[in-house]
């Protein structure tokens, strides 16, 4: 592991009950939520700045949390032309804010599919070669919006949306300039529609920008499949959990990453300890014992 690398956690963790909801509103302010972070142990977190914040609040907001910002996400429905135009312009400003935080990659994903992706969730339903051709187009076309502003964009293939599997990955990232568009894997994502993510990564290597380091249980991915829950009863089973405790191959993946030097970051979409606190503690203690001390602390 490059001792240049970078390691982050994602707020995500408060944003989610117990039951696997996504209950923003009940969550606390980000302050509180930023503290404990830096109390758990992390030095950086996932950039989301709030619609009613400028970025100099936000960097304030940073600096009084003793956290540097990280790269965050950009997602949108690529699938719907309709949208384009908005999306096109929203990335430009998030990719600005991006660059103004001194920043120069940020994640991106196709939105949720509803239907068929959210309730077979990992299995590439009803897959369509030309809704996944105009897609791969938009992204293009984002991401070029993004590099004008000096961010590349890393492309996160996720559960649940248009660009879930292997092969629609693949497909985007042959369609998209590389120059244009990086990969930003998620491992546990990888590992849900069961491609083993050291494989997947080494493949890409040349094209990693950002990694998010993400682990699951192998046995509620197999009840969610054998039981035919949907994408947030599989969630809420806690198919997602701390890195080291779940059934990913860590030490393959960051064997495969010994070179890379960009950003990591942690996630754990709903919290498979008591609190969230709890959970970023029992992360942060992970990334110290496997990408030593120093990553822990990198970005302080």
């Amino acid at each position: 592991m490059s001792s240049t690398a970078q390691v982050a956690f994602n707020p995500l963790t408060w944003l989610f009950s117990s039951s696997g909801q996504f209950s923003p509103d009940d969550a606390p302010p980000l302050a509180h939520i930023y503290r404990e972070i830096r109390e758990a142990g992390f030095h950086a977190v996932h950039t989301e700045i709030p619609q009613d914040m400028s970025v100099d609040d936000y960097r304030q907001l940073l600096d009084d949390s003793g956290l540097a910002p990280a790269p965050g996400y950009f997602h949108t429905a690529f699938s719907d032309p309709a949208r384009m135009p908005g999306a096109v312009e929203e990335a430009k400003r998030t990719a600005g804010h991006h660059a103004q935080l001194g920043l120069s990659r940020i994640f991106i994903a196709d939105g949720f599919a509803a239907g068929p992706r959210l309730e077979r969730p990992a299995q590439g339903a009803d897959a369509d070669a030309a809704r996944l051709d105009r897609i791969a187009t938009a992204v293009g076309t984002v991401a070029e919006a993004m590099v004008a502003e000096g961010v590349t964009p890393c492309l996160h293939q996720h559960v649940g949306t248009w660009i879930e599997t292997e092969a629609e990955t693949e497909a985007v990232l042959a369609s998209v300039d590389p120059e244009l568009l990086l990969l930003g894997p998620d491992t546990g994502h990888l590992a849900w529609v069961g491609v083993d993510p050291a494989r997947f990564i080494e493949k890409h290597l040349d094209r990693i920008g950002a990694v998010h380091l993400k682990d699951l249980h192998g046995a509620i991915r197999a009840e969610a499949r054998t039981e035919s829950l949907d994408y947030f009863g599989t969630a809420a089973r806690h198919l997602w959990t701390e890195p080291g405790r779940g059934d990913v191959d860590f030490d393959d993946v960051l064997d495969v990453l010994s070179r890379f030097d960009g950003w990591y970051v942690i996630e754990v979409d709903v919290a498979d300890q008591p609190t969230p606190r709890d959970t970023a503690a029992v992360s942060a203690r992970w990334v110290s014992e496997r990408l030593t001390g120093d990553h822990a602390e990198a970005a302080s």
